[in-house]
C-alpha cells in the first residue's frame, strides 16, 4: 500500500494524521484554519475526534526566522469523513486510503503486534518497578544498619554482670589464661602467692576481683580448700583499657575493624 499520507502511530490506541497535510493532500484552496473551523461544524469534537497541536515553523523573514502554527492530528475515522465531505476525486481516493489503513490496523497480526508491544512494555515497567523495590529495599536495610548500633566489647561487658575467670576473660582476645596473668604481672597489677594471683594494693580496693574458697574432698578422706580469683566486670573493663592502650583488641573489634578496613 502506498503512503499517500503519513498516519501517526503514537498511540498505539488511535491513529492520527496531521489535518495540515490532509488538507494539502485534499488540494483544498480554503485557509487551513477557516477550512478546520469550518468542517468542525459538522459535529467534530476536541480530544473526541482531534487534538490541537502548535508547531514551529521556518519563515522568511530574517529577524524572525521562526513561528508558531495551529495544527491538528486527526483520528482515521474524522479524516475519513473530512474527505468524503470534499466531494473530490482526490477526497475519493484518500478515504480509500485511510478505509486500507484501518484495515491493516485491524487485521489480526496487527493486533497481536499491538498487544505483545503492550506486553512488553508493561514488562519493561514491573522490571523498572522491581528495580526501585530492590533499591529501596537495599537503602533501607543500609540506614537500618546504620541506625542500630554495633555491639562493641564494652557493651557485651555491661550486658553481663557474672564474675569471670582470667581464662574466660583471655578468650576474649583469643589469648590463653597463661598469657594474660603473665601480661598483668608485667604491668604491675598482680603477683603470685603460691598458686593464686593476687593484685597489688594499688588495685585490691578498686573492685576489679572477688576471691571465692572452694572445698573439695582430698584422697586422703579430708577436706580441702582452693582459693580462685574472679574478676568483676569492672576489672574486666580495666584489663581492656590496659590491653587497648597496647594496641590489643578483643575479637568481636578486631572483626569490625577487619570489616571497616575492607569496606
Amino acid at each position: 500500500m502506498n503512503e499517500l499520507i503519513k498516519v501517526n502511530y503514537d498511540n498505539a490506541d488511535r491513529p492520527t494524521v496531521s489535518g495540515r497535510e490532509l488538507h494539502e493532500a485534499l488540494g483544498v484552496n480554503e485557509k487551513y484554519t477557516d477550512w478546520f473551523k469550518r468542517m468542525c461544524e459538522y459535529g467534530f469534537t476536541d480530544w473526541t475526534d482531534f487534538i490541537l497541536v502548535s508547531e514551529k515553523t521556518e519563515t522568511n523573514n530574517p529577524k524572525n526566522p521562526y513561528t508558531t502554527r495551529t495544527n491538528h492530528q486527526i483520528t482515521i475515522p474524522m479524516a475519513k469523513e473530512l474527505c468524503m465531505l470534499q466531494r473530490t476525486e482526490k477526497g475519493k481516493q484518500m478515504r480509500q486510503y485511510f478505509i486500507a489503513v484501518e484495515e491493516q490496523w485491524n487485521s489480526p497480526d496487527a493486533i497481536m503486534a499491538r498487544a505483545l508491544q503492550l506486553s512488553n512494555a508493561k514488562l519493561k515497567q514491573l522490571e523498572t518497578h522491581c528495580c526501585q523495590l530492590e533499591t529501596t529495599v537495599a537503602v533501607q536495610e543500609q540506614q537500618i544498619a546504620e541506625l542500630q548500633p554495633k555491639a562493641s566489647y564494652y557493651d557485651v561487658v555491661l550486658n553481663c554482670k557474672d564474675l569471670l575467670s582470667i581464662t574466660s576473660i583471655a578468650k576474649d582476645y583469643g589469648k590463653s589464661g597463661t598469657w594474660l596473668n603473665n601480661y598483668l604481672h608485667e604491668k604491675g597489677v598482680q603477683y603470685k602467692q603460691g598458686k593464686i594471683w593476687l593484685l597489688y594494693q594499688k588495685y585490691a580496693e578498686k573492685g576489679y576481683t572477688s576471691t571465692k574458697t572452694q572445698t573439695f574432698p582430698g584422697n586422703d578422706g579430708q577436706q580441702h580448700t582452693n582459693i580462685h580469683t574472679y574478676w568483676t566486670q569492672k576489672g574486666r573493663l580495666f584489663i581492656y583499657s590496659l590491653l587497648k592502650a597496647d594496641g590489643i583488641f578483643p575479637l568481636i573489634e578486631q572483626e569490625e575493624k577487619t570489616a571497616t578496613d575492607v569496606a
